[in-house]
């Protein structure tokens, strides 16, 4: 019995001594402990303010090499996580991980003014200014106003931020090198991405993926009220505004709404006599 208990007092000290073993890397600065030298050293650039992985195209620094890789994606434009459902693509998957849940969740929250529905209620509210015309963010410093944040957000760049990379041929402004090689295109007529069934050649290798869909017959953008299926996102939001009959552009001569922009600039001339 005695020895039994003496076996069991020791076991619970190796158990002891390899909890302390495995924890013996101690920050310093907060006292946090971790498992290895290597996480204390990942730990320590929180307390240094050290950022050693830099962006070769924009010269963003990050803490770790996996943040930095993940910010490549925005110049590349390279999407590798990819819905099983539709084919969408995203840069990273807590994003795609968000997109799933359209097809497998319920949208309960209904608009009374078109009967569209939504997984989250501020999705619904922010839809809803759609209706009501309702733009409660305002850029200070041109008086722009937005139905959404993001949009006033991406609009105030135009004034916060001043391009660091000039062309030499028009003298345009652009925030990154691959914006810039981008550009440059349009002046030396180089069009580096070809297609895979066909001779034609783009400056950019998203229009590269948007003609091959012709090729493949690829239709990624599925109307969620009917099987219809489109190439391009654009199609198919201008498609469900049939199911949702929104007219979101107003005449300004009359009360006569349309779908579309042009339909709506066509029917201008009427007014205008143009």
């Amino acid at each position: 019995m005695e020895e039994t208990h003496r076996h069991e007092k020791t076991r619970g000290k190796n158990k002891s001594l390899k909890r302390k073993k495995k924890n013996k890397f101690t920050c310093t600065q907060c006292g946090k402990s971790l498992a290895s030298k290597q996480s204390l050293g990942h730990h320590m650039r929180v307390h240094t303010g050290e950022k050693p992985f830099t962006c070769s195209q924009c010269g963003k620094s990050f803490r770790e090499s996996a943040k930095l890789i993940k910010h490549m994606r925005i110049h590349t434009g390279e999407k590798p996580f990819t819905c099983s459902q539709c084919g969408m693509s995203f840069t990273d998957s807590s994003n795609l991980g968000r997109h799933m849940l359209t097809h497998t969740r319920k949208k309960k929250h209904r608009c009374d003014q078109c009967g569209k529905t939504f997984l989250i209620e501020s999705y619904l509210k922010r839809h809803l200014r759609t209706h009501t015309k309702e733009k409660p963010y305002s850029c200070t410093v041109c008086g722009n106003s937005f139905t959404r944040q993001d949009s006033l957000i991406n609009h105030q760049k135009i004034h916060a931020l001043v391009g660091e990379y000039m062309c030499f041929e028009c003298e345009k402004t652009f925030r990154t090198a691959v914006h810039l090689r981008t550009h440059a295109r349009i002046h030396t007529g180089e069009k580096p991405y070809k297609c895979s069934y066909c001779d034609k050649r783009f400056s950019q290798s998203s229009h590269l993926k948007k003609h091959e869909m012709i090729h493949t017959g690829e239709k990624p953008y599925t109307c969620s009220h009917c099987d219809k299926r489109f190439r391009r996102s654009g199609h198919l939001k201008t498609h469900e505004k049939i199911h949702t009959r929104e007219k979101p552009y107003k005449c300004s001569h009359c009360d006569m709404q349309f779908r579309q922009l042009p339909h709506l600039k066509k029917h201008e001339r009427i007014h205008t006599g143009e």
